[in-house]
């Protein structure tokens, strides 16, 4: 939680008694075990594995990460903007990041605190009340996302930066009611519903102010311009500059491709 005093990632620093020379002995070591490695690599893949591991301990004794993940650089109205609360800081965190250049980077909006009733986004009748849980979170998250977007484009970032917020499916479009939830409290909430949902898409120099699709009056299911995850993921890799068409071949040396279908949405091209 980076709107927490003291917020420091445990496994980006060298733990408690390893200095920089103890590291550079297990990097040997490590070095040693890959030849026995390589011997009995089928796949090549022992390049691969050594970039990541290079990474790796890269990122254990660089200050540029450290500086990263230190939030408390950044002046008090630019963390005021996002909010002082954990989606708020954590969306502040990912654009410090973006600038430290990750080229991926997840932003966890599962609850809004450690507190709260309302733990996650499965808003079923017989977990929460909607509407209660709403009144907590929209204000949360929709201050953090507008200050993400805002500083990204105020920087320059809009199109080096391709933010993504969506869950897994969508709830149902009729709402649910149980005689108790959790809090032992009348609920109402909304059931898994995969056949139609929003995502909100911005920058990645992409054609934004509009929106892609139409569903039927109920929004039950697409009428028009219907989008698929597979063309949202084809999106999101054309924008990384991955072929969405390529290959990779698993343990048995088989090809599979990353996508089995879909392709990036026209629209916004």
């Amino acid at each position: 939680d980076p709107s927490k005093p003291g917020f420091a990632p445990s496994n980006l620093t060298l733990a408690t008694g390893i200095d920089n020379r103890r590291l550079e002995h297990r990097r040997s070591l490590v070095t040693q075990f890959d030849g026995f490695r390589r011997d009995l690599d089928q796949l090549h893949a022992s390049g691969g594995v050594d970039r990541f591991r290079s990474a790796a301990f890269t990122m254990l004794t660089s200050n540029k990460v450290v500086d990263a993940f230190d939030i408390t650089q950044e002046p008090a109205d630019i963390r005021d903007r996002y909010g002082r609360h954990r989606w708020g800081q954590s969306c502040l965190l990912a654009r410090r990041l973006a600038e430290a250049g990750a080229a991926v980077i997840n932003i966890d909006a599962t609850a809004p605190n450690d507190t709260t009733k309302h733990f996650s986004w499965d808003d079923h009748a017989g977990a929460f009340h909607l509407d209660y849980a709403q009144r907590e979170r929209l204000p949360q998250m929709d201050q953090a996302l507008c200050g993400l977007i805002d500083d990204l484009y105020e920087r320059g970032l809009d199109r080096k930066v391709l933010l993504i917020a969506c869950g897994e499916f969508g709830r149902t479009p009729r709402i649910t009611h149980a005689e108790k939830n959790f809090s032992d409290q009348i609920g109402l909430g909304r059931d898994h519903w995969p056949h139609a949902f929003s995502a909100l898409i911005s920058g990645g120099g992409l054609r934004m102010g509009q929106v892609v699709g139409e569903t039927n009056a109920r929004g039950e299911y697409p009428i028009r311009d219907r989008v698929t995850p597979q063309d949202l993921l084809a999106t999101v890799y054309a924008h990384l500059g991955i072929d969405y068409t390529q290959a990779v071949k698993d343990l048995s040396g088989r090809p599979v491709p990353i996508l089995s279908h879909g392709s990036p949405i026209p629209q916004l091209i």
